[in-house]
């Protein structure tokens, strides 16, 4: 059953056709057996008897009426209204010519014909000649050669059957394929529209079309992407009255520690007072998600470079190696984010830092490596969790908010791609982002 599944179609424009065009081919093998174990043969048969019937006439005519100018008339009056040519080898014997017959339903039905009518030994060659029929009747003073066209022996019907029945499944499979090309096509759109709100792109061009059950099926995909967009806009505008709410209070803090004087207390409040900005800064753009940013036509090249000129140190250049056309639609300020927390953390656990970028098919792969600790497998996952840190087993005074990587991988998954985290080849931790294109 799996090696049938093989090779049939996976589209559903193509199982479609198959669901039609099969029980018309099945009609059309059924009709033909009946067409030719019925219909051809009858006909046959009965023009080899009519044929048959005819050489048997002649035959006892020429016997009954001898003499040279009986001859001569009965030949030619074969030839004229039978449209039969006949020759009569004097002293000649049946056996001395050879069995070229065939098995031939043909040959077949005109042997028992002849049989039943001629009643004489004969032989039947219909392998010599394209077009004609050659029959040797053994007589008393010699054989009977006797010339048939194939015409006479066979219905033109056969043909027309044939025309016909090629000629209306060709033009009812050609009208099968439109239609369901049509029917198909509001599925594929659909399907694109999908496609596109899972990357984060908006087709403004998708509307409900197709039958009853593909509508209804767009109408409900509309209505869930209008309750998704809500969703994200009702949070974000509540994260803006809770960053409003949040920072009032904050600056309050930061103006009455600018009063007070310098001092160990004063300082490690000023610190916490920064850290707590940094973490409600980090969060409200993790919760936000840059959901009001739209989607353009950018080229990574730029947004790496750019990166890159924002993170590296003087006396630490990163390399940027960089292949293929990385033009790709996305949210420019959103995937620059996510680009820049991961090189922040290859930066500050790793001594070293390269970046690689290529198309491959059907995405576009980024790789960002660092020569730092490395992060165990198991725990490769659970960085990605909202302030999940790994601080512990690595340096507490460098420890950031564990944002960073929530943030950088919510936003490529938005975009329609993803992130995950594998060993580079350099010791350290290596960040694959892919997207597609």
């Amino acid at each position: 059953m799996y090696k049938v599944k093989r090779f049939l179609p996976r589209s559903l424009l193509g199982r479609s056709i198959m669901i039609i065009v099969m029980p018309l081919i099945l009609l059309q093998v059924v009709s033909t057996w009946v067409f030719y174990d019925r219909h051809w043969e009858t006909i046959t048969r009965r023009l080899a008897s009519a044929v048959a019937g005819e050489i048997a006439s002649v035959t006892d005519n020429y016997l009954n009426f001898s003499g040279t100018e009986n001859e001569s008339w009965i030949f030619d009056s074969a030839r004229s209204k039978l449209d039969l040519q006949f020759n009569f080898r004097n002293r000649e014997v049946l056996s001395n010519y050879p069995d070229l017959a065939s098995d031939s339903l043909l040959e077949h039905l005109l042997g028992n014909a002849l049989r039943e009518r001629a009643q004489r030994p004969f032989r039947i060659d219909a392998v010599s000649e394209q077009r004609r029929i050659r029959i040797l009747i053994q007589l008393e003073k010699g054989v009977m050669d006797v010339i048939v066209d194939r015409e006479r022996l066979f219905s033109s019907t056969t043909y027309i059957f044939v025309m016909w029945m090629v000629g209306t499944s060709l033009i009812l499979f050609v009208v099968a394929t439109i239609f369901m090309r049509n029917q198909v096509r509001p599925i594929r759109r659909l399907s694109t529209a999908v496609d596109n709100f899972g990357k984060g792109r908006e087709d403004f061009d998708f509307k409900p079309e197709g039958s009853t059950e593909i509508r209804q099926a767009a109408v409900a995909f509309n209505v869930m992407r209008e309750r998704i967009q809500r969703t994200i806009n009702q949070r974000t505008e509540m994260l803006a009255g809770i960053s409003h709410d949040l920072r009032t209070p904050l600056t309050r803090m930061k103006l009455q520690l600018a009063m007070l004087k310098d001092g160990p207390e004063t300082n490690e409040l000023s610190s916490d007072v920064f850290e707590m900005e940094k973490m409600l800064e980090e969060y409200l753009s993790f919760a936000r998600g840059e959901s009001t940013e739209q989607v353009k036509i950018c080229n990574l090249r730029e947004v790496l470079a750019e990166v890159v000129k924002k993170c590296q140190l003087d006396n630490k250049p990163i390399p940027l190696n960089l292949s293929g056309n990385l033009e790709i639609p996305l949210k420019i300020n959103a995937l620059k984010r996510a680009i820049t927390n991961i090189v922040n953390n290859a930066i500050q656990y790793g001594g070293s830092v390269n970046i690689h970028a290529e198309k491959k098919t059907g995405n576009i792969e980024i790789l960002v490596d660092d020569n730092g600790p490395g992060i165990p497998e198991n725990q490769r996952e659970e960085v990605f969790k909202p302030f999940y840190r790994l601080d512990n087993s690595r340096s507490p005074d460098r420890g950031g908010t564990g944002l960073g990587l929530t943030i950088a991988r919510d936003s490529v998954r938005a975009h329609g791609g993803d992130l995950i985290l594998e060993s580079s080849p350099s010791g350290g931790t290596r960040a694959k982002i892919r997207l597609p294109t």
